[in-house]
């Protein structure tokens, strides 16, 4: 009886599915929900067919480089500065296309994400303090996110920026929702997202009639960048845009595309179109950058004192005194949408990264709703601190968000420097290791944005004890 009992139990036990602890030890391949999910084509199908497969992730990445934070810097920058400043832009964004480039190449070539591969080669202590400088920055791209969300909400259907702030937790059902459709069509909807955004931008620009010839000669370096008043908007716009968390993530997610690491032709394959995909995807988050500053400069040039905030750039374009003949209602709508798309956008791929840089470096892995839920919760409550004290100003918030920029440029010498290292190294990365004129420009772009990083810091620190 006893045996048949204990058969019986023990069937019983084994028919019932165990659950999964929340918390878990993360030792597999990077983001493995999605890791190897997308099947690759053969190399015989064509360009066109090879790089519609592979796009995907450089716009997950692109998000980075047009979310709230860029927003004010570069229309703020045209407003006072005319088309002085194009030329940061441009060079920003050709940096920015060769480190996300040596991200998708490392992890293609060594099926590790830069978190894992940095921490296997430092180890566990300071693997350790690497992941709370990275969350640091992970959770201030997050009050970012909150801040344009709230006030997006705000502009569009006056919901107060205290009860904005509280909604945006919210949007931890939209990730539920898209963790249940797979990767290929979250791609899709940041991809939309982002189309809304340049088409929003494309019609104010167009009609506010920039002057062309100005716009083009502002590409071409000027001495008069070096001023103080343009170095300072100048370094701001560089720190928007380079951004430490879209490193972890691109060499993650170029992962999803099932790659056979065996077959040396099929990993030249896929690091030739993953570099076709960001290099498109991020001169669409330069175009997107250059639009808005351009609007300034079209818009505002000479009058636009005191566009310093999400708000007053929306009544703005809605003053025919400040705007123009075109100033209109529509327009300041619009504005208002493409900042909740690019809030939105933020949101998916702010989650992704924590996870990356969680799994990566400490190697605990949670889910995906847990993780946003938490960081979320994390990043509202300055946020709500500062709206409740300052009776729900938007310009408090706005500091808060330009403060908030001070652990991104912390965090990304911390990410610069493993992906430069990792990248030029023949042991890691074999044949793809960086030739050495990439390597010595890589080097020399990180020793730049580093000292550029560590003045932006001083400023801003200086600036806000001088405001006490």
């Amino acid at each position: 009886m006893t045996n048949e009992m204990g058969k019986i139990d023990g069937a019983t036990m084994a028919s019932t599915p165990r659950r999964r602890p929340l918390v878990t030890t993360a030792n597999g391949r990077s983001l493995e929900e999605i890791n190897s999910t997308i099947r690759v084509p053969s190399r015989s199908v064509g360009f066109w067919k090879s790089l519609a497969t592979f796009s995907g992730p450089g716009a997950l990445v692109a998000v980075g480089y047009m979310d709230p934070g860029n927003w004010i810097t570069s229309i703020g920058g045209g407003a006072q500065f005319g088309y002085l400043l194009m030329s940061v832009i441009l060079i920003s964004s050709v940096i920015a296309m060769m480190l996300q480039y040596m991200c998708a190449k490392l992890g293609i070539v060594t099926g590790l994400d830069l978190a894992q591969a940095t921490r296997m080669h430092v180890g566990r202590k300071l693997g350790f303090a690497l992941w709370i400088c990275t969350e640091l920055a992970v959770m201030a791209t997050d009050i970012a996110e909150v801040i344009g969300g709230a006030i997006a909400l705000n502009l569009l259907f006056g919901i107060p920026l205290t009860m904005g702030v509280t909604l945006t937790v919210l949007d931890v059902l939209l990730l539920l929702l898209l963790t249940k459709i797979g990767f290929r069509k979250i791609e899709a909807i940041v991809a939309s997202l982002i189309g809304i955004i340049v088409v929003v931008f494309v019609y104010e620009v167009a009609i506010a009639k920039p002057d062309m010839g100005a716009m083009f000669a502002g590409f071409l370096p000027s001495p008069d960048i070096l001023k103080p008043s343009q170095l300072t908007m100048a370094l701001g716009i560089v720190g928007a845009t380079v951004m430490p968390h879209n490193l972890y993530l691109h060499s993650s997610i170029v992962q999803t595309r099932d790659v056979d690491r065996d077959d040396e032709a099929q990993v030249d394959h896929a690091v030739r179109f993953a570099a076709w995909d960001s290099n498109i995807q991020l001169s669409v988050a330069f175009v997107v950058n250059c639009l808005l500053l351009v609007l300034g400069a079209a818009m505002f040039f000479g009058h636009g004192d005191g566009l310093d905030t999400f708000t007053s750039l929306y009544n703005a374009l809605g003053d025919s005194s400040l705007a123009g003949p075109v100033a209109s209602a529509a327009l300041s709508t619009l504005f208002a949408v493409a900042l909740l798309a690019s809030s939105q956008n933020s949101t998916i791929t702010g989650t992704l990264t924590g996870q990356i840089v969680m799994e990566g470096f400490i190697r605990m892995h949670i889910p995906l709703w847990l993780r946003r839920l938490v960081t979320r919760v994390i990043s509202i409550i300055p946020v709500l601190i500062c709206a409740i004290v300052f009776g729900g100003k938007e310009s408090a918030l706005d500091s808060l968000l330009v403060y908030s920029q001070v652990f991104l440029c912390v965090a990304l010498p911390i990410s610069m420097v493993p992906l430069v290292w990792l990248t030029s190294s023949k042991k890691v990365m074999g044949k793809h290791a960086n030739p050495l004129w990439l390597a010595i420009v890589a080097w020399i772009v990180v020793v730049v944005l580093t000292a550029l990083n560590i003045q932006l810091i001083v400023q801003t620190v200086g600036a806000l004890f001088t405001a006490l």
